[in-house]
């Protein structure tokens, strides 16, 4: 588990010493290397705490694992009541409960992602504040366990494609990139948001209403094609547009994401991570005093 202390994130040097080596931990200081190797080398910790989430999760529930269907399909069923009945929002000729689901398949890995990592060091304070290890773990750990949930989630949407009479094509193979990016931006987000939500905890409470704002402008009920010419670049900016297209080309079929609007995701979430690594980096030596 590493070495125990009550302070924060340390960097430890091993010294010679008469009675054998010893290691002394010392606070780091600045904007000091983000130091992934050291939590790969908690893997164990993290695999741990993605199993407790999901024993936690579904303990002494009545439906279990089908909330996982459950929750999109009733949002899919209330989409398609309003925008696929009443707007006839168009879905490029899919069937639109089809159109809907797809989309809020990598949407709910995204949205439950972004949630739990925002939130991961308040709901572990008691770990933070007694034990050393990366802190990083504790976000890497709440994104992390969705992903059987989203697996569930697959499985069913394979069902209504068979039953609408649709079979994925070679881009199938492709769907691990868009459930990559899906996670990098979600992590991104929500390991920044879990960094200053140490300090101020009104962002907990404003991370639903950027969920709903990033849920409209996104593409779930309704196509890209939507988007006029001259904002279609300034669309790409938001990777799930780009994640969200991605899935329903590669799954349902149609138009695939351009590769300029492909690349622009891809930069804006590499460049969001790394900004999100930095700033949790350079605060997490902060975070057992705050906490």
């Amino acid at each position: 588990m590493g070495p125990a202390t009550l302070g924060v994130r340390m960097s430890t040097t091993s010294l010679a010493h008469a009675d054998g080596p010893r290691t002394v931990i010392k606070p780091t200081h600045g904007w000091a290397a983000l130091k992934l190797p050291e939590v790969w080398s908690y893997r164990e910790l993290l695999l741990f705490l993605v199993w407790r989430d999901l024993t936690i999760r579904y303990r002494q529930t009545a439906l279990g694992v089908l909330w996982v269907i459950l929750q999109p399909l009733a949002l899919a069923t209330v989409i398609t009541l309003f925008f696929g009945l009443v707007v006839k929002a168009p879905s490029n000729g899919v069937p639109y409960p089809l159109f809907v689901f797809s989309a809020l398949m990598p949407w709910t890995l995204f949205q439950q992602s972004l949630t739990a990592s925002s939130t991961s060091l308040i709901s572990g304070a008691a770990l933070v504040s007694k034990i050393y290890f990366p802190r990083l773990v504790m976000p890497l750990a709440a994104a992390g366990s969705y992903l059987l949930d989203f697996c569930v989630g697959i499985v069913f949407l394979a069902a209504m494609m068979v039953f609408y009479g649709y079979a994925p094509s070679a881009a199938v193979l492709l769907i691990p990139f868009f459930v990559v990016l899906a996670l990098a931006t979600a992590l991104g987000a929500g390991i920044f948001l879990a960094a200053l939500n140490v300090r101020y905890r009104d962002v907990q409470t404003g991370v639903p209403l950027l969920i709903q704002l990033w849920f409209f402008a996104s593409p779930i009920a309704y196509p890209t094609s939507l988007i006029p010419e001259d904002l279609q670049t300034l669309y790409a900016l938001n990777p799930m547009a780009t994640v969200i297209e991605g899935f329903r080309w590669a799954l349902i079929g149609g138009e695939p994401p351009g590769v300029g609007a492909t690349a622009i995701s891809v930069g804006f979430a590499a460049v969001l991570l790394s900004a999100a690594l930095a700033y949790f980096r350079r605060t997490e030596r902060t975070f057992a005093d705050v906490i």
